[in-house]
């Protein structure tokens, strides 16, 4: 999978012609957006791969936006989160039940902040989830606490972050030496866009209360469409399918072959049969609710 197909960036210059090509590509649909994954996964149809991309480049260029403030060519950053956006159309499962989007965004997110690190032009910055999320959430976090216009830290305030982002205190002081010099939170800056502040630029990863709230609608709305689709099966295809799929703790085949006495190839079949039949009613739900809606 490449991006030799996709819209081009080539500079700071000319974002804004990016920005309007790839709004010419069509959001998808929950439905069409399930099927093209399917085909996907189970043929590496590359028709169905470029459809799912390009659907979603507005998506990494959002996220892009927020990495700016570290001085770094948009161009450049954009093309590292298409690049983290091909690797979750690969690993995609749709089955899962999650819209492409929620599964992506951490997939862009990790791909952009790798090249953040890579390309910082300090020291060697740590590779552990805590230093990456020391790195990505100091200087909001200073701001946040009032740390002094000279970037040094109280030692009361060393142990606050410490705690806030689960690392050491002496970890928080390396990394505030490294980051020792920067430009105050209230700093102007010049941009495409006109004058601003450097702390409008820097990175919150906390979801909004509109992404939260839609995430959870959407989850409801799949848990009720399976609690639905379920009334399709009958009585011992439903106990296999919920005791395989929606146990946190699934039982093996073996297990339900002696609960149900039958051989562990017959529980697989019926697994799949289930499967394929609550597949089909989402589907067709999915479908009468587009209907509905139109």
């Amino acid at each position: 999978m490449t991006q030799t197909n996709l819209p081009v960036l080539s500079s700071e210059g000319g974002l804004s012609r990016y920005l309007q090509e790839i709004r010419r590509f069509p959001m998808l649909e929950a439905d069409e957006e399930f099927m093209l994954a399917k085909r996907y996964r189970e043929y590496q149809d590359p028709d169905a791969a470029q459809k799912l991309i390009t659907s979603h480049l507005r998506l990494v260029a959002k996220i892009a936006m927020g990495y700016r403030g570290y001085g770094l060519p948009v161009s450049e950053v954009i093309s590292e989160g298409n690049v983290g956006l091909m690797h979750a159309v690969k690993r995609f499962e749709p089955d899962k039940g999650f819209r492409l989007a929620t599964y992506a965004m951490w997939w862009i997110r990790a791909a952009i902040q790798e090249y953040v690190l890579r390309s910082w032009s300090l020291v060697k910055i740590g590779t552990t989830a805590a230093q990456k999320r020391l790195f990505f959430n100091l200087r909001r976090i200073k701001g946040q606490i009032a740390a002094l216009d000279n970037g040094s830290l109280h030692p009361d305030q060393v142990k606050q972050i410490a705690t806030t982002l689960h690392v050491t205190e002496d970890e928080v002081v390396a990394m505030n030496s490294r980051l020792t010099g920067d430009a105050s939170l209230n700093a102007p800056m010049r941009t495409d866009e006109g004058s601003t502040e450097w702390q409008d630029w820097l990175q919150d990863d906390t979801p909004n209360q509109e992404e939260m709230l839609g995430e959870h609608q959407e989850l409801d709305d799949r848990m009720a469409l399976l609690g639905e689709a379920l009334n399709v099966l009958n009585e011992r295809e439903r106990a296999i399918f919920e005791a395989r799929r929606l146990r946190d703790n699934p039982l093996t085949l073996e297990d339900l072959a002696q609960e149900h006495n039958v051989s562990r190839e017959r529980i697989r079949q019926i697994e799949v049969r289930a499967f394929e039949k609550v597949q089909e009613a989402v589907r067709k739900a999915v479908a009468a609710r587009a209907m509905e809606d139109a």
